[in-house]
């Protein structure tokens, strides 16, 4: 596990400082907007399913739309997708207070109007996630991460209550108002932050959009260990979401229950998930990363059943403490796993993998436990999910969670484009590429390791058709052989490796046994030749028989 620093150690860095104090005012604003909409539907339908899948609209537009803005935030400027993912949830706020204050609202226009709001949220959690090493140096990002999760519900804490408030107060437009002028100070912060420049020089056009999410794809569907965070935190994600799904019914079934019950049983979980960020770092100092995940499971767990099995306020706002503190160390932990896992030209397609992963799971869990609830009872459905919860955390035995990683991921930046003989345009190809080794006898099960490891960081990087050939007059001449799209996909295959994946390139150059450095063919395939290229030959071939 790579050295953390103290968790107060990122507001040494000012532009962290404003920018967190903003999405500070954002999140309560988001959150007196969640109660606001959440009790609202209770007074528009009596729809178990209706009611629950309120969080699945705030959910379901991060699962499909993560992955486009990972890929926009990995190839686009970070900080003009995040002005617009603001701009979107702020108009999308502002016209929900309008068309509430109106009185124009139905069960399905609010569902719209959330979605339309989660949609801006989609846009915005990756490359905000992903911005975090721009704001801190790599040693402070597990701490930045756990105070992003301490800001969030440091305001659940307080936001709900004062939804709660606001909305007894002055109704449910009051509270989407709230929300909509929540994200000025978000705005202005962000306008004022001058990102620093890419880590990695940019001599290749912009990969384009599909390219790019093929990119991310391949780069997660070949990297077992962010696969293993994948798996749990969707099945975290489809459980835990039963008690904020469920919430607003447990509310209103006490008899004194209301809007302001709501926010307090809402406060417990908020003051829960503080206490499980200030928890963290000596959690996992004293933990691994598989025990703090199956403890997370296990206390949600426990947290459901409480809530299933009394119906004594008390009791259930003290339940949702653990269930809080169970968040936030569990999505931290699978958060910061997935950032030091990945190197800065993927980073954010591989957060909005994982968070499709958990908030598809959590869309998935509403609409589930939702339907339970309403077919069957909100306790039966609470039960379900404690049961699902125990599975997670015995799924460790097939899906243990990986350590943080050593592995310096920052790029090598060695790579110098070749001048080329032909004239090549960017999107010329495919191109095929031959590197070619001499290769001791002694020195052969070695090197069929290292080409192992080579092969998957060659088909992580977009490398297609590996193929390690041997020659069969001369054993000791071994070609690596692979195709590659266009030459700008060429250079940017290049400009990808690490200085960890640069390790492998060293230790083959080692067993190299031929002058110099190992030989590369950079070759561009032609698939046909025009009968204009045959004509010279004609009357100059032979044909047997003729």
């Amino acid at each position: 596990m790579p050295p953390q620093s103290p968790t107060l150690a990122p507001f040494r860095h000012k532009a962290f400082r404003t920018l967190w104090a903003a999405t500070l005012v954002s999140n309560f604003g988001g959150l007196v907007q969640a109660v606001g909409a959440a009790w609202l539907m209770t007074q528009l339908t009596q729809s178990a399913t209706l009611i629950a899948l309120v969080q699945a609209s705030n959910t379901l537009p991060i699962m499909l739309f993560a992955l486009v803005s990972g890929a926009l935030a990995d190839i686009f400027d970070r900080r003009r997708l995040l002005l617009a993912a603001i701009g979107i949830m702020a108009a999308g706020s502002l016209l929900l207070a309008v068309v509430a204050w109106l009185g124009w609202l139905a069960p399905w226009s609010l569902l719209a109007f959330t979605f339309v709001i989660g949609v801006g949220q989609a846009l915005y959690n990756p490359p905000w996630q992903a911005s975090m090493g721009d704001l801190v140096p790599r040693a402070d990002l597990p701490a930045a991460v756990t105070l992003n999760s301490v800001g969030f519900n440091l305001m659940r804490s307080v936001g709900p209550a004062a939804g709660g408030l606001i909305i007894a107060a002055f109704g449910a437009a009051a509270a989407f108002a709230v929300n909509a002028a929540s994200y000025l100070p978000l705005l202005g912060a962000m306008l004022r932050w001058t990102p620093p420049p890419r880590p990695v020089p940019r001599t290749a056009a912009p990969e384009p959009l599909g390219p790019a999410l093929a990119a991310g794809l391949r780069y997660v569907a070949l990297s077992p260990n962010l696969m293993r965070v994948l798996a749990r935190a969707a099945l975290f994600g489809v459980s835990a979401v039963a008690v904020l799904a469920l919430l607003p019914l447990i509310a209103t079934s006490h008899p004194e229950g209301g809007s302001l019950m709501l926010g307090l049983l809402l406060g417990c979980y908020g003051v829960g998930a503080i206490a499980g960020a200030a928890l963290n770092t000596r959690i996992r100092a004293t933990l691994s990363n598989e025990r703090v995940v199956r403890l997370a499971f296990a206390l949600f767990a426990l947290s459901c059943l409480v809530l299933a099995l009394t119906d004594n306020v008390w009791l259930q706002g003290l339940a949702l403490m653990p269930a809080g503190a169970s968040w936030v160390m569990a999505l931290s932990l699978f958060n910061v796993t997935v950032q030091l896992s990945t190197p800065r030209w993927v980073v954010a397609r591989a957060l909005a993998l994982y968070q499709t992963a958990t908030f598809g799971g959590m869309a998935a869990g509403a609409w589930l436990w939702g339907a339970v609830a309403g077919a069957r009872s909100v306790d039966e459905a609470l039960l379900g999910a404690a049961a699902l919860l125990v599975l997670g955390a015995l799924a460790g035995h097939w899906f243990s969670q990986p350590e943080y990683g050593m592995l310096d991921l920052d790029p090598v930046n060695r790579f110098r484009e070749p001048s080329l003989a032909l004239d090549l345009r960017g999107r010329s190809g495919p191109i095929m590429v031959m590197v070619d080794y001499r290769i001791a006898a002694q020195d052969t099960p070695a090197f069929l390791r290292l080409m192992a490891l080579r092969r998957n960081i060659r088909r992580r990087d977009g490398a297609r058709n590996w193929a390690l050939l041997r020659d069969l007059e001369n054993p000791e001449l071994w070609s690596e052989s692979y195709h590659i799209a266009t030459w700008d996909d060429y250079v940017r295959h290049n400009l990808r490796r690490t200085k960890a994946d640069n390790t492998v390139t060293e230790a083959l150059g080692a067993l190299h046994q031929g002058e110099g450095s190992p030989q590369v063919h950079r070759m561009i395939e032609r698939h046909s030749v025009s009968p204009a290229d045959d004509l010279p030959l004609i009357g100059k071939i032979e044909v047997p028989g003729s």
